[in-house]
């Protein structure tokens, strides 16, 4: 998530993670807002009020004249957004449409499960010009078992649906963002979600951290699962099926790419980078990434709400500024690391360890990491020299 360094040295946010709905219609096992350390949601409103757009719509108006920015992102979240119907999305889009000004243009995006989108919503949304992207763990019912409402049914015949609908929808439909689960079968995965025709596919690898570790490996000790998990992606989609006349982007795979060619990174899960991404939640509190609330009670809390503090104020937050520090803000051992500048680290949620090192250690994925940029590197090399013309002259 790159960006220009203002004059205090700090790089302003250009996007904006907005709660609209502050609950979920699902019950996912492996959820960490609902089910892991932090449950300030609890607390919050579970639709976010009409005073807490508008003010939301104004501190991002402020930012972008106080920085000149060109162009923002805004992402409807939850929760599961769809939760309020399309109106308080509309409503959200058009006060900040309205206080925008002339200069700035505003991507809007939402990223839903699926289960309530409906043909009605999806043409109300794209005529807005919103995108919307799916929450799925494969293009299977046997790979969505993790996914159940609060009854305990599957969650996949309505996402399947959804899929479907946003199919024959490209000029709305975002993309696909995946959990990784070691367990299921790495090509079977990768086939099933591209068998949806998503533009983009992102793999997150679950959050996890070495005061909770990811479930137990399968490999033996020392082993690299879940970027043995990766690898095994990766050469499906750079291989290419020649049944299919396209590939989707693999964000994570073109990131790597684009990091050991020397172009930033616009990812908090890889690269060096400053964080440009900012959430403000149904209260208006103003916190950090969701991700840190897999860490602890309170990670992503800032104290400030839009209420009372402008978004330069939260630039000045020690979380914040600490994640713009790039290769001074890492540990000791990913500073010496011959990968440093593709890693960058690795998620920052994933570096926690409880106790005086916080989240200067190497992501607990690490040795993942690794093994898959290694990977990577390797096959562009073994590209590059296979294209390159050859020197001989003889």
């Amino acid at each position: 998530m790159g960006g220009q360094r203002g004059r205090t040295g700090s790089v302003p946010f250009r996007q904006f993670v907005i709660k609209i709905h502050s609950r979920c219609n699902l019950a996912c096992t492996y959820c960490y807002i609902y089910t892991g350390p932090d449950r300030s949601w609890r607390d919050r409103p579970p639709l976010v009020p009409a005073a807490t757009v508008r003010r939301t719509a104004q501190r991002i108006a402020e930012h972008v004249r106080t920085h000149r920015l060109r162009e923002i992102r805004i992402d409807l979240h939850g929760g599961e957004p769809l939760l309020t119907g399309p109106g308080p999305l509309l409503d959200q889009a058009a006060a900040i449409r309205a206080a925008l000004p002339a200069h700035c243009t505003a991507a809007f995006g939402v990223q839903t499960n699926g289960t309530l989108l409906t043909p009605q919503t999806i043409d109300t949304l794209g005529a807005a010009g919103f995108r919307l992207g799916l929450s799925l763990d494969g293009g299977t019912p046997g790979l969505n078992r993790r996914r159940l409402d609060h009854a305990g049914r599957p969650a996949w015949p309505a996402a399947a649906r959804a899929a479907g609908l946003l199919r024959a929808r490209p000029d709305v439909y975002a993309g696909i963002l995946c959990t990784l689960d070691i367990t299921a079968d790495p090509a079977g995965v990768y086939r099933s979600l591209c068998a949806l025709d998503p533009p983009m596919l992102d793999f997150l690898l679950p959050h996890a951290n070495w005061s909770s570790p990811p479930p137990a490996p399968l490999h033996p000790a020392g082993g690299t699962p879940y970027g043995d998990w990766l690898c095994t992606v990766f050469d499906l989609w750079w291989d290419g099926d020649p049944r299919r006349e396209s590939q989707p982007r693999v964000r994570l795979f073109t990131e790597i790419l684009g990091l050991l060619l020397g172009r930033p990174s616009s990812s908090e899960a890889i690269g060096l980078s400053p964080v440009v991404a900012l959430v403000i939640d149904t209260d208006g509190a103003i916190e950090q990434v969701d991700s840190l609330k897999s860490t602890y009670e309170g990670a992503a809390a800032t104290g400030l709400d839009v209420f009372r503090h402008s978004f330069d104020d939260a630039l000045a937050h020690p979380g914040i500024a600490a994640r713009q520090r790039g290769r001074d803000g890492l540990g000791d051992r990913c500073r010496r690391c011959a990968l440093m500048a593709v890693c960058g680290g690795g998620n920052y949620a994933h570096r926690y360890r409880a106790g005086p090192t916080g989240f200067t250690n190497p992501s607990v994925y690490c040795a993942d990491l690794e093994r898959l940029i290694r990977h990577i590197a390797a096959r562009l090399d073994a590209a590059v020299s296979l294209n390159s013309p050859s020197t001989d002259m003889t």
